[in-house]
């Protein structure tokens, strides 16, 4: 499954993407550290199966990479992982495009289980509740 990641803090990206790897299949094609070099790398409208975006980055913001990707009407699931994975955040979210939000302190089980579904064929389609 092909995979762009958006998060600036390199130990959590080196963890995950070992575990993403590992347990669900992830072939990981690019990463960004903040807003405008992930804008930058949809705009080479290189194909993904899946996004992951935290909401908190060294420039700019998750939900403008959403926005973004949603204005591009890119195809491709798009997942938020963060550490405020609060009702009013997952809504906004939802607003801008992400298909699920996991929160990293307690739901990183629930990402990797739906990276598998996603794999398999299971999971819901981009844009369907959950």
């Amino acid at each position: 499954m092909r995979t762009f990641i958006v998060e600036d803090n390199l130990l959590i990206f080196d963890n995950l993407v070992s575990t993403l790897k590992e347990l669900a299949g992830v072939e990981v094609i690019g990463h960004a550290r903040d807003e405008a070099n992930a804008v930058q790398w949809m705009q080479q409208r290189e194909p993904f199966d899946l996004m992951i975006v935290d909401i908190y980055l060294l420039s700019g913001s998750g939900l403008g990479v959403l926005k973004a990707a949603q204005e591009a009407g890119l195809a491709g699931r798009r997942v938020v992982l963060t550490n405020r994975a609060t009702p009013d955040m997952r809504r906004r979210c939802s607003q801008l495009g992400a298909d699920r939000v996991f929160d990293k302190s307690c739901e990183l089980e629930e990402l990797i289980s739906y990276c598998e579904r996603i794999a398999d064929g299971t999971a819901t389609s981009p844009g369907e509740l959950h």
